[in-house]
């Protein structure tokens, strides 16, 4: 794919955000460890219930390798079919007007318009946009691949030829021209605006990083290096400054090229000036008579460079300064990244700015006909595009991805046109809350309960879980990808307290009741059910990966009506002919630990922990990511169980061949209560000293392999509970019957078990029953997720059934509360696992299968605190009218986080003018209450509210009354709570110092609230090939063939790009890994410049201060280190040690680690070994704390010139990072890996 800039290369690499060989954690959506294919299990684990979403695709096409082997045999046929895409790129010429002739790289899957966009880039054609490309005289087709241009070849001249302009034309000029004259201005970063989002490594790097000759020791130079760590970030200091944050960067200062460019009023020319060819005037007195002189140029920057010399002088610098900076600072991000902290910046003129936000222009829509896009047609289009081979799987993916990106643009930006109150109600006569919006083809419905649709399940608390659930069932079915099986594009966006669901359009679904479109399902929550048999078929494909259950429930005729998802999932067939499914907010089983149900009783170990607790929602469902990892649970219970029966019937046949008494045998078809615990006797009534070694099936998972969910499984468990600790060993193959009962299992996969001896069938037969399969002959295990759904009721001859689904859901949740749980705690205790921030903590729980819910159990104080105050806000934000937000929203922060005790709000002076004004004003936005209450809200009543919230919402009780006291009692930073409140309310501050233990005055005014941004949760697309090639890279790796390994990364990388674009947080993660790989190999610059990549991505497209970025700022700085650039890697560390003080305190484990790399890279900068000294005063007092990792510490930047480190790679908190071993010997492309 052609780069979008000059100085990016053909292929830029990008990938999915798993870690390479040796496991451990990664970033992203993200952060702590997970596993390769987001399906929350390893790549070398069998699943025989499938094996998580992209299983499906898969299965479809056949050139595609198995993404759960051990990346042999399968990836030979993809690495081919890759390879002679890429060897097919060729070079052709461009002439320009005015230019030399010069080359480029293309590819033959690209298109002419990718051209385009290359010269519309280049800092000398920059300025053209209207023009067409041409070869021997032929027009280009903007839309054609060039493979399918006939005489196009290597060496051919394609020449760029002025094209007439059209009012379309001339307006996107000069649009692009104002892009080019704000290319360095960070202002639509600030303001969240055309996905622009902010990066600073440059300024602590000195520009690029690829020129390392000039930054290596040289006599003198060394003497001239300032090492002195700034006072704010030295150990013991209590000041968090804000202003480092954002630094201030040189290139920004404005270069003037012109005051004002805008459209005038005389816009459009009157007739008769359109018969002269006349589109648009920028002038503000009207005269069409030519000038004289008379300047004629066809781009309005050569214009204006022929009138002003000053205007040419500063825009040649200004694109020079441009094109210097790294591509990846320039790029647009596929989603909108925002910033919670900006300085006060200047106002300009800005007419397109103006145009946009008085316009439904929303990314591309001028580009096509009709102006407006038909969202649903384009999404369901492109999930129709063909599939067989490679070429077309890109294609298609990257169609997807592309259409739902600018989707989530669109959805985003009419949300907050709908909370502002500017768009109009398809229902206006309606209460505000009850009405529903369409906009540029996007429906819009707000979070409550209307017409008492969930009175039965909560309420409005019900309503505003149901849209984040509802997305949860679109991402998985969109995940499993049933062809012909459609589900509709959902965002769900937070803003001003309220939430808003943004859905593409059913065609045909406005024209029609609700009650005569749907076709299976039900309306009213199982009272009337219908079903369809075409459903049923598409459904049935998406029950074993998605672990549903085909059942039936009797509607209100007493039929029996079958389904295969839950009854609230709706099938509407549209007026397209497409068969669409929605509101699959049940799509997984519910949480019984928070669904208290009369006569049912949970497993011992949930009531000792106290549940089952009533929610304050009966819509608690179990995630997916635990499905799968109790599923796979079960099914190494099921390996075990069935190979623990095997000995036996084995050594009774022995003990009777040899006369001895036989071992009794006890398993005669356990019920699920008892299993595990029968499978426990046995193994002690078997033969022990063999058994001994056999450990349960996480035990596959060694640190190389992450299990399901990150960790190993237990030995075994009663009713989901863990009975033993996990060993990690791997299940020895000598242990008699071992190896049968593994071929039995694989057998019955295959086929239905008829071939299998009697015996052996009943050895399966008893297993399945013990672990709770709805199969007799082979492993499965699905669930039903209408059990416990109010008004939903099942045949009578399905009793037994349902008493099994019921027991299956009491084992689910006993196995969150006693082994994931439980499990995440002991990684943060032995530092395998270190969330910095509530974004990885979120993650973290979220990879294990962990709801936030269970926030209250154990786990993360600081993330309850902020998402109590978040829970308070959002409500307290609703009765707010626009001209008080940024007083509520300061008096908030003042109540929350400032000392100051008599908080005192300032209404707005139109608030007091006249109250039946304010009542009819509150008529415009969504919501009820007084709109003043809000001003009454005083610290100690706030904190009383975030404690009765910890007590009801997370059923932890808090012991604090205002923020001080929680700041003593827990250690927290009050900069820490603003940075987690801001982020996750959406609030933009400004970015100044803040006093907040003055007892005087408050901390914020009005002033220092600058925004506030929406926050914004979708689907996020995969690329299916990429990932399974990258994951064939990393077995590779595993297996110590670094370079293959590192080939097929490479490609993968290729494919990424071609799905994702240049830009993607997938991306930062596969440049991170490629970097490793280039330092493993002893290629220090290739893995510093692929590092400083992954730096930048990581600001751009995570955020500048994200737990991400800072590890990426270690990474870079040892790799900085390895170079022979140490004043640079110092730099680097301080500004990694500034964000992680700002991200989580003084006290985090990865801090000593940082504290560490400092100390040996100021000692080898200055030659002197008592540099870094004030750091080592927390080293020192990490290295006194329980659980300690300083011994490890000490190998890290070890020697003192730049040569290929001694192997020894070690996990950390996220990342691996290459941890330096001086006592061993360097290592071998094979042992690298080992």
């Amino acid at each position: 794919m052609v780069s979008k800039t000059d100085d990016i290369p053909a292929s830029v690499p990008d990938c999915n955000p798993v870690d390479l060989a040796d496991d451990g954690a990664e970033d992203t959506d993200k952060i702590p460890a997970k596993d390769p294919c987001g399906c929350e299990h390893s790549a070398d684990t069998a699943m025989v219930n499938g094996d998580g979403a992209h299983r499906h695709a898969e299965e479809e096409a056949d050139s595609k390798q198995d993404g759960s082997s051990e990346a042999d045999g399968g990836d030979e046929s993809n690495e081919q079919e890759v390879i002679v895409i890429q060897d097919t790129g060729f070079t052709v010429k461009i002439q320009a007007p005015g230019t030399e002739p010069f080359d480029l790289q293309v590819s033959p899957q690209e298109m002419v318009q990718e051209i385009h966009q290359v010269l519309m880039d280049r800092e000398d054609t920059c300025h053209r946009t209207c023009f067409s490309l041409q070869l021997d005289g032929n027009v280009l087709d903007n839309f054609a691949e060039l493979k399918t241009i006939e005489g196009l070849q290597e060496g051919s001249l394609l020449k760029v030829v002025e094209e007439p302009y059209t009012v379309r034309e001339a307006r996107i000029h000069v649009r692009h021209i104002r892009d080019l004259l704000k290319s360095l201005d960070p202002s639509d970063a600030y303001n969240g605006v055309d996905c622009n989002s902010l990066s600073f490594l440059s300024i602590f790097t000195d520009g690029d990083l690829g020129d390392s000759g000039k930054r290596k020791k040289k006599g003198n130079e060394l003497e001239q290096i300032d090492c002195t760590p700034p006072e704010h970030i030295l150990p013991g200091s209590k000041e968090r400054p804000l202003l480092p944050l954002q630094p201030l960067n040189k290139e920004w200062k404005p270069m003037q090229c012109l005051k004002v460019l805008t459209m005038s009023g005389w816009n459009p020319p009157p007739g008769n000036r359109k018969m002269h060819g006349d589109l648009m005037s920028t002038t503000y007195t009207f005269n069409p008579k030519p000038a004289n002189p008379s300047f004629l140029s066809h781009s309005l920057v050569e214009l204006l460079s022929q009138i002003s010399p000053a205007f040419k002088k500063n825009f040649t610098a200004l694109q020079k300064t441009r094109v210097q900076k790294h591509p990846f600072e320039r790029i647009a991000t596929p989603f909108q990244v925002y910033s919670w902290t900006a300085p006060q910046v200047d106002h300009a003129m800005d007419c397109v700015r103006a145009e946009d936000a008085y316009t439904s222009r929303l990314g591309y829509e001028e580009h096509i006909p009709g102006q407006t896009r038909d969202w649903n047609e384009e999404l369901q289009t492109t999930r129709e595009l063909p599939r067989k081979n490679l070429p077309e799987r890109l294609l298609r993916e990257r169609a997807i991805f592309k259409v739902h990106s600018d989707f989530a643009a669109a959805a985003t930006r009419g949300s907050m046109a709908v909370i502002d109150g500017n768009v109009m109600a398809i229902n206006p006569g309606e209460e505000t809350r009850m009405q529903m919006f369409i906009w540029n083809n996007i429906f819009f419905s707000l979070g409550f309960d209307v017409r008492d649709h969930y009175r039965e399940l909560g309420g409005d608390a019900a309503a505003h879980a149901a849209p984040t659930n509802d997305l949860n069932g679109v991402r998985a079915y969109g995940a499993v990808d049933v062809e012909g099986l459609y589900t509709l594009g959902t965002v769900v966006v937070d803003y001003r307290g309220y939430r808003v669901t943004a859905q593409s359009i059913i065609p045909g679904i406005l024209e029609r009741e609700q009650e005569q479109s749907v076709i299976y399902g039900s309306i009213d929550f199982g009272k009337t059910v219908v079903t369809h048999g075409k459903y049923l078929e598409l459904l049935e494909k998406t029950s074993r990966p998605l672990k549903v259950q085909r059942h039936n429930v009797l509607n209100e005729k007493e039929e029996s009506v079958e389904l295969c998802s839950s009854v609230e999932c709706k099938g509407i067939i549209g007026n397209d002919g497409r068969h669409y499914i929605l509101d699959l907010l049940r799509t997984f089983p519910p949480d019984l630990n928070f669904l208290p149900v009369d006569g049912e009783e949970l497993s011992p170990e949930s009531r000792r922990q106290g549940f089952p607790r009533l929610h304050r929602h009966r819509l608690a469902c179990l995630r997916q990511e635990l499905i799968e990892a109790f599923v796979e649970h079960r099914y190494l219970l099921f390996m075990k169980m069935a190979a623990l029966q095997l000995m036996q019937q084995k050594a009774n046949k022995d003990a009777s061949k040899a006369d001895l008494p036989a071992i009794t045998e006890t398993v005669e078809a356990p019920s699920e209560s008892n299993a595990a615990a029968a499978a426990e006797t046995e193994t002690a009534d078997a033969v022990a000293a063999s058994e001994s070694d056999v450990v349960t099936a996480a035990a596959e998972e060694s640190s190389s392999k992450p299990a399901t969910n990150g960790l190993p499984e237990p030995a075994a468990a009663v009713n989901g509970e863990c009975k033993s600790p996990p060993e990690g060993k791997e299940l020895p193959e000598s242990i008699p019957g071992l190896a049968k009962a593994k071929e039995l299992a694989g057998a019955l996969v295959a086929e239905d078990g008829s071939c299998i001896d009697p015996k052996s069938r009943e050895v399966v037969l008893n297993a399945c029953k013990a672990v709770g399969s709805i199969s007799n002959t082979s492993f499965d295990i699905r669930f039903n997720p209408d059990i416990f759904s109010p008004g939903v009721r099942f045949p009578d001859a399905s009793a037994d059934e349902i008493q099994k689904q019921k027991q299956l859901l009491k084992d689910a949740a006993a196995f969150l509360v006693s082994c994931q749980i439980p499990s995440l705690v002991k990684d943060c205790l032995d530092h395998s696992a270190l969330p910095m921030d509530g974004a990885t903590l979120t993650e973290a729980l979220r990879q294990r299968g962990i709801n936030i819910r269970y926030l209250g159990t154990r786990i993360g104080i600081s993330e309850l605190i902020t998402r109590c105050a978040k829970h308070i806000f959002k409500t307290y934000l609703q009765g707010v009218e626009l001209s008080a937000l940024s007083a509520a929203v300061s008096h908030f922060l003042n109540c929350l986080l400032s000392s100051f005790p008599d908080a005192v709000a300032h209404l707005p002076p139109d608030e007091l003018v006249s109250r039946r004004k304010s009542r009819k004003r509150r008529n415009r936005v969504p919501g009820s209450g007084d709109n003043t209450a809000w001003a009454s809200l005083t610290p100690s009543e706030l904190w009383k509210n975030i404690a009765s919230e910890a007590k009801s919402y997370y059923h932890f009780t808090l012991q604090c009354e205002s923020v001080d006291q929680v700041v003593e009692k827990y250690g927290f930073q009050k900069t820490t709570l603003l940075r987690e409140i801001s982020i996750k309310t959406g609030i933009q501050i400004l970015l100044k110092e803040y006093n907040f233990d003055s007892r005087h005055k408050p901390a914020f005014t009005e002033e220092d609230i600058l925004n506030i941004f929406p926050i914004v949760k979708h689907v996020n697309p995969k690329a299916s090939d990429a990932f399974h090639f990258f994951q064939s890279g990393q077995a590779k790796v595993q297996q110590g063939f670094l370079k293959e390994g590192c080939e097929l990364i490479n490609e993968a990388l290729n494919l990424f790009n071609n799905v994702y674009g240049a830009m993607h947080v997938e991306i930062c993660a596969c440049l991170r890994l490629l970097a490793r790989l280039n330092y493993i190999m002893g290629d220090h610059p290739e893995a510093l410049s692929n590092q400083q990549k992954a730096v930048l991505m990581s600001e751009r497209v995570l955020g500048i201060e994200h737990p991400n970025t800072i590890q990426e700022y270690m990474h870079l700085a040892l790799y900085c280190f390895a170079n022979g650039q140490l004043s640079t890697a110092l730099r680097l560390l301080y500004r990694a040690r500034y964000l992680m003080l700002m991200v989580s305190g003084e006290d985090h484990p990865e801090m000593a680690l940082l504290d560490a790399s400092h100390v040996r890279c100021s000692a080898d900068l200055t030659g002197d070994r008592s540099a870094g000294a004030p750091l080592l005063s927390s080293l020192e007092a990490a290295s006194r704390g329980p659980g300690s990792r300083v011994p490890l510490l000490s190998t890290f930047f070890v020697w003192t010139e730049p040569k290929p480190p001694a192997t020894g790679v070690r996990s950390s908190s996220f990342d691996r990072v290459a941890w330096i071993s001086a006592a061993r010997p360097p290592p071998t492309e094979e042992s690298a890996a080992a």
